[in-house]
């Protein structure tokens, strides 16, 4: 439903974060293109968003709609767009624990399969996408 109408405006839909907290939910959309997002882009989509939320209803009860760039520290939501940020450095959290720890940061060493394989000090880790419950790519400070 978002993706059709974000690039029917000529945006890729990068990713949907959705926080629910009691009573309050939030719904953040992160939209990209190749010559870059501003402010004038977020608040287009937010509108036609929000009218396709009106109609659908997709969302019992209030929330607040968030529209924005990837930004430079990127979530990564799709295994695809790990290709993309090889050699740069990462932070996971796992969904559930890997030989007894839940948060990873090292170097995203690739894709192999369904699996992201980062480099910790000396140690390669093979994670399945999967459990990857989030995933931020860190920007390098010159």
């Amino acid at each position: 439903m978002l993706k059709t109408t974000i690039e029917a405006m000529g945006f890729d839909l990068w990713g949907v974060e959705y926080l629910s907290q009691g009573r309050h939910t939030l719904v953040r959309i992160y939209i990209d293109a190749e010559r870059g997002i501003g402010v004038d882009d977020c608040a287009a989509v937010s509108v036609q968003v929000g009218g396709v939320f009106d109609v659908e209803d997709p969302i019992s009860g209030e929330y607040t709609l968030e529209v924005s760039s990837p930004g430079m520290d990127r979530l990564l939501f799709k295994l695809e767009q790990y290709a993309g940020y090889v050699g740069e450095i990462v932070e996971l959290r796992l969904r559930s624990t890997f030989e007894g720890r839940r948060k990873f940061k090292g170097i995203l060493k690739g894709v192999e399969g369904d699996d992201v394989v980062i480099q910790v000090d000396d140690h390669e880790y093979l994670l399945p996408h999967s459990a990857i419950e989030k995933a931020r790519v860190q920007t390098r400070v010159l």
